[in-house]
Formats: C-alpha cells, structure tokens, sequence
C-alpha cells in the first residue's frame, strides 16, 4: 500500500531570514538552490509540502567571542541562560529592513514560486495554486521605537505578526529566560509602551505572538487584546517544564479566546529532561500534541517549527521531513480531517479571525 500523500503545512514560525542575514553573498545557494545545510530553501519546502508560513525578522544580539557555549549548557540541565543586553530601535531599524528586503527578494527571485501574503485570503489563493505563502513576523519588536512610527511603516511593508520580546528585554516589555526547570513567572510584564504596541496591533489587525513573553505578559496581553490569543511557536508546560512552554491555564485562556498553539519543534521544549539532543523519536512530539488538543480543543493547534532556529528531532532532520512527522501522527491514530486542521486549516481559521480577511 502506498503512503499517503502529504497534506500542505502552513508553518507558525521560521528563522531562515537570520541564515540570509549571515550570508547575503550566498543567499541565490540558500534560498533557490539548496545547499543541503539549515532546515528551509525553497527545493525543500515543495518537496515537503510547505505551503507557507510565518517568516521571522529577529534582531540577533552582538555575538560575544567570550560567552559561555550555550549549546553545551542546554546538553547539560538545569540551566539558565543570562539573557542578552536590550537593543534600541536605532541599532535594530537597520537590521530589520535588510531582513524585510530579503523576504521581497525571496519574492521576486522565485519566479512565482512565493508571495508575500497580507492578509487569509492571499494565503488561501497561494495554496490553491500551488504558490508558497510568506507572512512578515517580527519575533521581537526591538525596530519599533516607543513613538510607535516605524510600527506603521512595516506594516506598509506586509507585516502582520509581532511579538513584542524575543526573551531578552525591550521598551515594550520582559520574555522568559531560557531556563530549566522553570515556570514562566519570571518577571514584570508589559510596560506602558508595551500596552500602547498591543492597542496598536488591534487597531492595525497585526497578531500579537505570545511565545516569548512571560507569564505576566501574557496576562497583560488577555486583559488589553480584542484579538485571539495566540503562541505561534510553544509546548506544553506540564510535559517540559521550561519556562517558554505554556501552563495549562494559559492554554485555557487561548482555547477561550479563540486562539492557537503552534507545536514547536526544538527538541529542547520537547524533550521531558530539557535537553537539547534530536535523539527523541516521535514520543514527546506525540505528547505535546496529545495535551495541546485535549486543553485546546483540535480547532486550536498546529505546528510552529521554529526551523532554522533551534535543533529539531532527528526523525524530522528539516522541512522535507515533514510527511514523515505527517505519517508519525497517522500511527499515533491522527485521521485526515484532523491532519487537515493542525497542518494549515487551523492556522487560516485563526488569521481570519486575527486580521479579519
């Protein structure tokens, strides 16, 4: 008997514009061709069945040659991670316009093959044709200054998801360290600026990611938002205690809000021990995904890879190993229609409700 085909994955959060900024003398190898390293290029993502998904621009820190292997330490729990120095808007503006400027590049270079979308119904149209979906993330609003302006201006360029922290902290608010064990009360929340960026995001229909934040946070988050809550890229909290998994009371409040939980695929918020290794099988991805639908409900879960930013498990290795996590879910007793709904019907569901077309 023949394999199923895949079903298309639209994907909550992926880092390859980081991998274009490193090298943007190689990105025609990176991105058109394929060089057989990271986990995304475009051969990969039709060979995968990737049909889109949200593409992160993230403000990496100065790389420090005198920090600690963080990688080793993450091999090796407990940890805790010191969190980088905040970044101001002047020092990040520049950084995210080059990585917004690769996303159009990837756009025009693809010969049709991929588009930026703005908005469900674009997605839903590149699906139908066969055209891989871009959505413009921010992970991390470190390029918007506290007067809020730059805000407006991406959102001119297509953006149309934001997180206000990648962990480290900004004007707008405090992430979770990279801790293990930890829960994710860790800190303060939101700051005044912070609020006024949620307001912003609702009356402009940009979705607020709520992956990084703290506990706090995302309860500032709740009690401002008219929009569904949303973690495009988290795990379950009571499967790996690490302080960027969900609790089940914050899943709650986003199966009540209408909301979602893209399944990360880091081996680190996988893995009930917190390590880093990709040497798992299929049993804590199965997990997670076991407790994600039954404190979401299946109309509220999906896949959020964090490809190309993070290690992932062995049995997936990249994008193109994705019908394989497809036929893993199968065993595991996952029929199609519910296939279906984690892989992108969930996610389209969701952005509808979020930016409201």
């Amino acid at each position: 008997m023949f394999p199923a085909p895949p079903i298309p994955v639209f994907d909550g959060h992926n880092d390859i514009l980081l991998r274009l900024y490193y090298a943007p003398d190689r990105r025609e190898q990176i991105w058109l061709k394929g060089e057989g390293r990271g986990h995304l290029d475009l051969p990969r993502m039709k060979a995968g069945g990737f049909a889109g998904g949200m593409f992160a621009i993230y403000i990496p820190s100065p790389r420090d040659p005198n920090a600690p292997d963080f990688e080793a330490m993450m091999d090796r729990p407990p940890y805790d991670l010191p969190l980088p120095a905040a970044i101001n808007a002047p020092a990040a503006q520049p950084v995210a316009l080059t990585m917004a400027a690769h996303l159009m590049w990837m756009e025009r270079s693809s010969n049709g093959a991929f588009r930026i979308c703005r908005t469900a119904a674009e997605i839903g149209a590149c699906m139908a044709r066969g055209t891989i979906a871009g959505v413009m993330h921010m992970e991390g609003a470190e390029a918007i200054g506290p007067d809020l302006d730059a805000l407006y201006a991406f959102h001119a360029m297509g953006l149309r998801s934001l997180g206000p922290v990648w962990s480290r902290p900004t004007v707008f608010g405090h992430g979770v360290p990279f801790r293990f064990p930890s829960g994710p009360d860790t800190g303060p929340g939101l700051t005044d600026s912070g609020k006024r960026l949620i307001r912003a995001c609702n009356a402009l229909r940009i979705l607020v990611d709520l992956s990084h934040l703290n506990e706090t946070g995302f309860n500032d988050v709740a009690a401002i938002t008219d929009a569904p809550l949303v973690a495009t890229h988290s795990n379950a909290h009571a499967i790996t205690p690490s302080s960027r998994n969900l609790t089940d009371r914050q899943l709650a409040m986003i199966r009540d809000s209408g909301g979602m939980v893209g399944l990360n695929f880091a081996t680190v918020f996988l893995r009930e021990d917190g390590r880093r290794a990709p040497e798992i099988g299929w049993e804590p991805v199965l997990r997670h995904m076991d407790h994600l639908i039954s404190h979401l409900g299946e109309d509220h879960v999906g896949f959020g890879s964090d490809f190309d930013g993070a290690t992932v498990p062995e049995g997936i290795t990249d994008v193109a190993g994705l019908p394989a996590l497809q036929q893993a879910l199968r065993r595991h007793g996952y029929d199609d229609a519910l296939l279906e709904k984690l892989c992108w019907r969930n996610w389209l569901a969701t952005l509808r409700r979020c930016w409201g077309a």
